[in-house]
């Protein structure tokens, strides 16, 4: 949480973010059109599809808020009223839909406040889910699972490639590939990892590419039991790939070696999986033994 008295973007330098008409008064003095005030709870209305499904334990801060109000505004946009079209809103406003702020939203209604500092945004259904999903995953504490799904509304809902979704999230593509990847787990079997307390996305990748969901929840269990790392995970999901009794498969062994000056590469590649000295020595030798005999020839 925010302490009293930290600028935050688009607000006012030196600005304690306190429950009371103060706060509101300076924001409103300082832009043309106010830009946040105190907002009845009634009228905020939670986001059926923000990113976070779980909010964690309030007490803590339902005691600040109790103590102090509340330090950080949230952020809303208004909610049409009735009869207004082509995305334009006719009179004052129904409601605010919450973007995000969930958590103070939640611990001021279980302190019994009536009010809360918002800040009003006037951006549509697609910009404000962009907005909660950035918001919280620079918190960094949001599930893998809620990651995933927040990726999948960003592109079921409002036709976001992956490549848009990597550009306004700040990730790789790869990596949101990989995320939504996730979502091949089943709704049970996710519940089931967050109880057992697993959150590694790569690991959960492993388990994802089992396909069969007999199979994820075999692991899951496992990795819950015996608590395997990822490579534990991809180990075990080859060894059941395999015949009974036999090894698992080695790589070649490869020797590489680069020209100091660059001018040329050499690679070779052994059957076997190691290689001694003594071989590697042995094997160029046979190698420029062929070369000399070509060149006589």
């Amino acid at each position: 949480m925010s302490e009293p008295g930290t600028a935050k973007r688009g607000l006012p330098v030196r600005v304690k973010m306190r429950h009371s008409a103060h706060f509101v008064d300076e924001l409103t003095t300082r832009h043309e059109t106010p830009v946040g005030r105190l907002l009845p709870l009634s009228a905020v209305q939670p986001d059926p599809n923000q990113p976070r499904s779980d909010v964690g334990d309030l007490s803590d801060l339902v005691a600040s808020i109790r103590d102090k109000g509340v330090l950080e505004p949230i952020l809303v946009r208004p909610l049409p009223s009735a009869g207004s079209g082509n995305g334009e809103r006719k009179g004052s406003p129904v409601g605010f839909r919450l973007i995000a702020g969930e958590r103070r939203y939640r611990a001021a209604l279980e302190a019994g406040l009536f009010e809360i500092p918002a800040i009003e945004l006037d951006v549509s259904e697609e910009e404000a889910l962009e907005i909660a999903l950035i918001e919280n995953l620079q918190r960094r504490d949001l599930s893998p699972f809620e990651e995933a799904e927040g990726y999948r509304a960003l592109g079921e809902l409002h036709g976001y490639t992956q490549e848009r979704i990597a550009k306004v999230v700040g990730r790789s593509r790869s990596l949101v590939a990989e995320t939504l990847a996730l979502l091949q787990i089943p709704a049970d079997l996710r519940t089931a990892a967050a109880d057992l307390g697993i959150r590694s996305p790569s690991l959960l990748l492993e388990v994802a590419k089992l396909g069969s969901p007999a199979r994820m929840k075999a692991m899951l269990d496992k990795v819950g039991r015996e608590g395997l790392t990822r490579d534990d995970v991809r180990e075990s999901s080859r060894s059941e790939g395999r015949a009974p009794g036999t090894s698992p498969r080695r790589k070649p062994f490869v020797f590489k070696f680069r020209a100091p000056d660059k001018r040329y590469a050499l690679q070779l590649s052994f059957r076997q999986s190691t290689v001694d000295r003594g071989d590697l020595i042995q094997a160029l030798e046979q190698i420029l033994e062929d070369l000399r005999k070509a060149k006589e020839e």
